[in-house]
């Protein structure tokens, strides 16, 4: 390799390190740290929501009987929570 081509490569690392340097600096910027986690926090409610969703309707409509098991579900929870509370109020 000749002075001239190994100067090249030289300026050619130089640029790529420079420009890899301010990816990784707007990567950990804080304004972007922030508006990564809202983007995955999003995603990954929007995801559990669907999930949900597909558990409770069907192509036909509403799935009554899993709805039901849900409704049942929360009440005994409620119910369970109030038994409690009065067990530790005596």
């Amino acid at each position: 390799m000749t002075r001239v081509e190994i100067e090249g490569d030289i300026a050619a690392a130089r640029e790529r390190l420079a420009a890899n340097l301010a990816d990784l600096i707007n990567q950990v910027h804080p304004r972007a740290v922030v508006h990564n986690t809202v983007a995955d926090a999003r995603q990954l409610v929007a995801g559990e929501f669907q999930q949900v969703k597909e558990q409770l309707v069907d192509a036909n409509g509403v799935r009554v009987e899993r709805v039901a098991l849900l409704g049942a579900a929360v009440g005994g929870v409620i119910a369970f929570v109030m038994v409690i509370r009065s067990i530790f109020r005596r």
